[in-house]
């Protein structure tokens, strides 16, 4: 946040010191009028009670600390927005920009009950009737800025690695039970003779070893 700091107090120092110079070495609020490069830069004096071409404007000093409040909520808004969203450079540049120009208008309400406004650009054969400053200049700017802020790119999620799993031991046959000897065998026709069982020791009924 450091170059939203460094951008603000810029704007800040630069809008203060013109108006200073205007208004109390030229003092342009009792001459008026001061040409300096006809039609397409004229200083011309106006007090601005109000907003942006002179809206909300009024009399009452009620009206001068809610714009007051107003552009310091702003200013604290766009801080704490861009502290969090950890936006990009082009970013912070705007955001000092708009909390400069804002908080040099603040000091002028505070000052002088209104904004010195005493720039004035016309055209030939058209006059301007409105004047504005530096930190008009700035407060538009760095709303512009943030409304246009590129976009920066979404990082595509980063894939999981997959988990090795031990290779599965090979599944033995279980061992293969003896067939069960069939009932005819257990129990033979006239026709069939008998099994030979082998004794203990091996041996069948012929004496024969098995």
């Amino acid at each position: 946040m450091r170059l939203v700091i460094w951008v603000a107090a810029a704007i800040f120092v630069v809008d203060q010191a013109l108006k200073y110079l205007v208004v109390h070495i030229l003092q342009l609020d009792r001459v008026r009028d001061i040409d300096v490069f006809p039609p397409w830069l004229n200083l011309r004096m106006a007090w601005n009670q109000g907003v942006n071409f002179g809206l909300m404007a009024s009399e009452t000093d009620l009206m001068r600390w809610v714009l007051v409040g107003i552009a310091l909520a702003i200013c604290v808004w766009v801080w704490i927005w861009v502290w969090r969203a950890a936006l990009g450079r082009f970013a912070r540049i705007a955001a000092g920009l708009l909390i400069g120009g804002a908080l040099g208008n603040v000091i002028d309400r505070i000052l002088y009950g209104a904004v010195a406004d005493f720039l004035n650009m016309s055209l030939p054969g058209w006059q301007n009737p409105y004047s504005f400053n530096v930190a008009d200049i700035s407060i538009f700017a760095g709303a512009i800025g943030l409304v246009l802020m590129p976009q920066g790119k979404t990082a595509p999620p980063a894939a999981t690695p997959r988990k090795r799993t031990a290779p599965k031991a090979p599944r033995s046959n279980p061992p293969t039970r003896p067939a069960e000897p069939t009932q005819a065998e257990l129990f033979p026709g006239p026709d069939q003779p008998p099994a030979r069982q082998p004794d203990q020791q091996g041996r069948d009924e012929d004496g024969k070893s098995g």
